[in-house]
């Protein structure tokens, strides 16, 4: 049975497969994971070549963790199926399947996966981007509960959300907001991460840094992003604070103590705490060991 690792996912930096310049530049860049795109990136007259390139970008991957993980064209496309083999021979660790619309999606990939006899470490990551997906999103990320169906994150695609639904796109994202939340919400109830979509503007930083402050809040694992300057605060953002992270040490040396052993419930600074607060506490000292926080 393969063990599952703890990827942190702040940071999901989308890079063309065509673009030479910003290809070169992946090893030095802090990100958590980047994305190889094959779809929206890349020209329809430049897929082909971008997809052959694939071997080579993912052989010249960094020394440093971070995941690699290449987003196919759709696998209706003329060009999805042959990317989605060629990624599972490339050895990336995953593929962002776009325009996923039913349950279905998800477990066509991880059969030609399976077919091609790809490892069971390359998962599938679901673009949620349509008002479909939004319809069956329960449906789609209760596979995640399945390992079989390799499903390990959703992706929310923002832009092309707004587009389909011509809702209007504001600052605080307010007529947005009920539909990422109901993401996170299904991705947790699968067991998945989720990540959030991405900020446009990559030179208004500070209105980046809220934006993820607020993703933060409201569970997000990570955010998109378009931009290297864009890492630096996703990564500051969904990072544990100093204070969660001195609460948790607190939760677990209090349980620790002799005299609380077989507790289920203890008083700590004036408040209860429960055993339910000690796994969250522990997780989240275990992410901060693995991101160096």
């Amino acid at each position: 049975m393969t063990v599952e690792i703890y990827h942190p996912r702040r940071s999901v930096l989308y890079v063309p497969a065509s673009n030479e310049r910003a290809l070169a530049k992946i090893a030095s860049l802090a990100c958590d994971a980047v994305v190889i795109d094959l779809e929206d990136g890349v020209a329809p007259a430049d897929k082909v070549s971008a997809r052959e390139k694939l071997a080579g970008i993912l052989a010249a991957r960094p020394k440093r963790r971070c995941e690699m993980v290449v987003r196919i064209n759709p696998l209706g496309s003329e060009w999805g199926i042959d990317d989605l083999l060629a990624v599972a021979r490339a050895g990336s660790d995953g593929i962002l399947l776009p325009k996923v619309a039913t349950p279905r999606d998800i477990l066509e990939a991880g059969d030609l996966l399976d077919d091609n006899l790809a490892p069971d470490t390359v998962k599938l990551w679901a673009m949620i981007e349509t008002p479909k997906a939004l319809l069956n999103i329960g449906a789609i990320a209760e596979l995640g509960r399945d390992p079989a169906s390799r499903l390990a994150c959703c992706v929310a695609g923002t832009n092309d959300l707004l587009k389909a639904t011509g809702v209007l796109a504001t600052p605080d994202r307010r007529y947005l907001m009920p539909w990422l939340m109901q993401l996170v919400l299904a991705a947790r109830a699968g067991g998945l991460d989720v990540i959030d979509g991405v900020a446009n503007d990559f030179r208004d930083l500070e209105a980046f840094a809220r934006e993820c402050a607020e993703a933060a809040a409201m569970g997000f694992d990570g955010k998109s992003l378009i931009h290297p300057a864009q890492i630096e605060p996703a990564n500051r953002a969904f990072a544990p604070s100093p204070e969660a992270l001195s609460a948790a040490r607190a939760i677990r040396d209090a349980f620790s103590r002799p005299e609380n052993a077989g507790k289920s419930v203890i008083a700590l600074d004036g408040r209860m705490v429960e055993r339910l607060h000690l796994a969250e506490a522990e997780k989240l000292l275990a992410k901060a060991a693995i991101i160096g926080a």
